[in-house]
């Protein structure tokens, strides 16, 4: 298993594009195979913060999403275009 968060911080005049970005970026990642689990936050007290909670089956699940169309439109193409920060942990599950 393959687990992990994003953190971003974009501004606040962009909250309605990246929105609409993780809508249709969890919708297409959830129906991936391999795809366990896809959970995009924004951060109760910082709607500029956004936290992404993934997991995967295993590597190849991982790359899969990846190299996804919707992968490169709405995360390469618009997230990591308007973002400001962006911060990746890698998770052990502890059972």
């Amino acid at each position: 298993m393959v687990s992990f968060t994003v953190r971003m911080k974009f501004a606040a005049e962009d909250h309605h594009q990246v929105k609409q970005y993780l809508a249709e970026l969890a919708t297409a990642s959830r129906l991936e195979p391999g795809c366990v689990c896809y959970i995009p936050h924004f951060v109760e007290d910082d709607h500029e913060m956004v936290l992404i909670y993934e997991q995967y089956k295993d590597e190849e699940a991982l790359n899969f999403h990846r190299n996804t169309p919707h992968f490169q439109k709405y995360a390469i193409g618009g997230l990591y275009q308007m973002m400001r920060d962006r911060a990746i942990e890698n998770l052990i599950a502890v059972s």
